[in-house]
């Protein structure tokens, strides 16, 4: 796992190898100042000996200039390393979150994903940036010092042997217990980030039904629940610190009471005592180092495995080898199709599905919320796999199909009409980069898009902002509909698309239709029977089946629910026209 995260350190490795060495440099420097103070001490102060003081002195002062040379050195290259690895880091997770199928991201939730991505990223790189300075530093310091005092003083050393392992101890105990307190951290944090997105998704039905006050409630206790456990990680990370201080001063207290008997009985100098002191301290730092640096793993594991999930999550949807990178034309085929978003044959999305469409057929599809509608359609540029069965599209089966071939030959106009941030023209250009000004605006046109933008400002270049804000829902619906035309592609899907525009557009939408794309299969989702009774056949959907398939006249005459649903919406249509109801009998 560490294995494959340290592999994106990438061209930023010179400076997470430099990092180490010069800290090499500034723990040699500050191992080495100690000693010098000692001789000045011993052999230059008690001996009166003020050329050698002055000598040595100065010694001392170009020893801590180069250990602030090499400091300063290694800070700079660690935070450059760092902040390279996270963002070779971050653009793997999103290159990596790019090839995700729908069922990839359904599993993460988008809100997990965008946590992974900030938070967690920044954890690990807060802890690569600890590691490769204290990594070194900490253990080199250790190992120096513990030689040095050692030489000064062996006896005096075993002060060590009753510091370490109470350190050691607790340290392990943290380690253990502050895992899973960071991990269900992380969870919360996920679970406040999808409350955000959620809310700046729905601001403005927030605002229309008045809700800012319940959504702030909601918000704060996602908040207090972060905060708390948050509170109660840390607390348990925070007692290494005490239990430091506590080790630190306690052998400092015994090094003193028994280095001062060794100096009243003549068997050690004042010097090297003082150097003693200074090296029981940088011992004690390095064993502080050495557990901030465990507590900051513990930390950044729950991150790790989290980033590791995403890097490592096998996306099921992929180009199988000697993909067909040509569709040869529109026509679609399912084969005896059952499909489940859980993968899971007792819970089924779409039950035995056997369809044959030619090429350059219109075909309708209408149905009740729930009977799968769009289910079906995304089977066809493979946003989902079907679980059973096959789906042809130009004869051959999707799966064989370069994913970027079938979905360049596939324009599918979603549900939820997505818009990004820029100039109409440039979210136009995701359907077809390198469409000419006079190709855009005939899409536009047959997708009446043409005299709204127009009435813009200006114009083509109008920017939409964050989203699409700055146009309304039908407005919206036509761009989408206009940015998939200008793929010019062999299947066009049409998903409930004209669903916020009014009839006569709609109307108007579906001309255009007719007269242009008549070699290009259309799949009109729809809840109006006005928008697909001129289809060429019509399919009925009802619980995840094919209730029933044909024209709309065939329909009016065999299909119950068909039949039902346009008397409705007859009824609703007269029953709004003036003169009706009880206006007329007043």
């Amino acid at each position: 796992m560490l294995k494959k995260l340290l592999s994106y350190v990438g061209k930023y490795k010179k400076q997470a190898i430099l990092s180490p060495i010069t800290i090499a440099g500034e723990v040699i420097m500050e191992v080495l100042i100690p000693l010098v103070m000692g001789h000045i001490i011993d052999d230059g102060i008690q001996k009166g000996k003020i050329g050698y003081v002055a000598g040595m002195g100065l010694l001392m002062v170009g020893m801590a200039l180069f250990s602030l040379l090499f400091g300063a050195l290694a800070g700079r290259l660690s935070a450059v390393a760092a902040v390279g690895f996270a963002k070779n880091l971050r653009g793997a997770l999103f290159r990596k979150v790019q090839e995700f199928s729908f069922a990839n991201v359904d599993r993460f939730s988008t809100a997990s994903l965008t946590t992974r991505l900030t938070t967690d990223v920044t954890n690990v790189q807060n802890a690569f940036m600890m590691f490769i300075r204290t990594a070194i530093r900490a253990p080199f310091m250790l190992i120096f010092a513990l030689v040095m005092s050692i030489k000064i003083n062996a006896r005096l050393s075993l002060v060590f042997l009753c510091a370490v392992p109470v350190l050691g101890a607790a340290i392990a105990l943290i380690m253990v217990n502050a895992h899973p307190r960071f991990k269900a951290m992380l969870t919360l944090y996920d679970n406040m980030n999808s409350k955000v997105q959620e809310n700046l998704i729905g601001i403005r039905v927030v605002k229309a039904f008045v809700r800012e006050d319940h959504e702030k409630k909601k918000f704060t206790g996602s908040t207090e629940d972060v905060r708390a456990a948050q509170v109660r990680a840390e607390k348990l990370v925070i007692m290494t610190g005490p239990i430091m201080q506590f080790c630190m001063y306690a052998s400092i207290i015994a090094i003193l009471w028994f280095g001062g008997h060794m100096i009243t009985g003549g068997t050690m100098e004042s010097g090297q005592l003082s150097q003693f002191i200074t090296y029981v301290g940088q011992i004690l730092m390095s064993l502080m180092m050495l557990s901030f640096m465990f507590m900051m793993f513990v930390i950044s594991r729950a991150s790790i495995q989290r980033i590791y999930e995403v890097l490592t999550e096998e996306v099921d949807i992929v180009s199988p080898e000697n993909a067909e990178k040509t569709v040869s034309d529109g026509s679609v085929k399912f084969r005896n199709v059952s499909f489940s978003y859980f993968k899971d044959m007792n819970n089924l999305a779409l039950e035995k599905i056997d369809l044959d469409i030619a090429s350059g057929e219109t075909i309708g599809i209408i149905g009740g919320t729930g009977s799968s509608k769009t289910s079906l359609v995304q089977l066809i540029p493979r946003l989902y796999d079907a679980t059973e069965g096959e789906v042809l599209v130009g004869g051959r089966n999707v799966r064989d199909y370069d994913l970027g071939a079938l979905r360049d030959n596939v324009a599918m106009v979603l549900q939820k009409n997505v818009l990004f941030s820029g100039t109409i023209k440039e979210n136009l250009k995701w359907g077809n980069e390198n469409a000419t000004d006079q190709e855009i605006e005939t899409a536009c046109k047959q997708a009446c898009a043409h005299d709204f933008i127009t009435g813009f400002p200006d114009g083509y270049e109008q920017d939409l902002g964050q989203g699409g804000v700055n146009v309304s829902g039908g407005q919206k619906q036509r761009l989408c509909i206009a940015r998939a035309l200008l793929k010019k592609p062999k299947i066009l899907i049409l998903d409930d698309s004209t669903s916020a525009v009014d009839t006569a557009t709609d109307a108007g939408i579906r001309k255009a239709f007719r007269e242009n794309l008549g070699d290009t299969t259309t799949f009109i989702i729809a809840q109006r029977i006005s928008s697909v009774q001129d289809a060429d056949r019509i399919i009925v959907m009802d619980d995840g089946k094919i209730a029933d398939i044909g024209t709309h006249e065939q329909l009016l005459e065999t299909s119950e629910i068909y039949r039902e649903v346009y008397e409705s919406q007859q009824k609703g249509s007269q029953d709004d026209q003036p003169g009706n109801g009880k206006e007329a009998e007043e």
